[in-house]
């Protein structure tokens, strides 16, 4: 009985000297990094990340050798920082997939068996979707230049519309018949009953 308090005291103990961020999120895409802090009795001891929903039983993803050389593992990189005690876990290139729970531990060398727990702290990982970026929105002023320019193009098109319609019309027999000849012609007829209807009467009457 007094064996298995005691070896409940040393992981109560272990528990209490490494302490996480408890959750951290980032993008699908990006990148995120986890720090967890131990107790400076660990120093030298391998360190490892691992993931699962239970602590006993996650599987290991990338570990330390003791030392502070950083470790990779696919995406997954670890790193022990002995001078301030921090573990550092960057994990790259997210997926949805990457979303769940995961374990900062240390591996002790004190009796393994059923009794024995590795110091661990639990961090929660949360992906999100990745962001778009944001539509660009012109200012007013911009938007009422465009306004004008395109009503000045509205009426460049449309005078240019009016002299060819003038042109085209210019440009027909017809058209050319009435100036170059009807045209004359009914001018002449109106300057000639115009002339004789400014005539004196005796000159009707001599004539007669």
């Amino acid at each position: 009985m007094w064996l298995s308090t005691a070896l409940l005291l040393l992981c109560f103990q272990g528990c209490l000297s490494l302490t996480g961020p408890g959750s951290v999120s980032g993008y699908v895409g990006g990148s995120l990094r986890v720090q967890c802090q131990y107790g400076q009795s660990y120093k030298g001891y391998i360190k490892y990340w691992c993931r699962g929903p239970h602590d006993k039983t996650c599987r290991t993803i990338v570990e330390t050798d003791g030392s502070e050389k950083e470790k990779k593992s696919g995406r997954v990189s670890i790193r022990d920082h002995v001078e301030n005690s921090t573990i550092t876990v960057t994990m790259e290139n997210l997926s949805e997939d990457d979303d769940g729970s995961y374990w900062c531990k240390i591996q002790t060398s004190f009796i393994f068996d059923s009794w024995s727990r590795d110091p661990s702290v639990h961090v929660k990982v949360h992906v999100l979707p990745a962001t778009t970026p944001m539509e660009t929105t012109l200012p007013a002023t911009t938007a009422t230049l465009s306004l004008v320019n395109s009503g000045q193009n509205l009426r460049i098109s449309t005078r240019a519309m009016f002299i060819f319609q003038l042109w085209s019309l210019f440009s027909t027999i017809h058209f050319q018949v009435l100036v170059f000849l009807k045209l004359p012609l009914f001018l002449s007829m109106l300057c000639a009953i115009f002339w004789v209807s400014r005539l004196p009467g005796d000159s009707w009457e001599n004539a007669e």
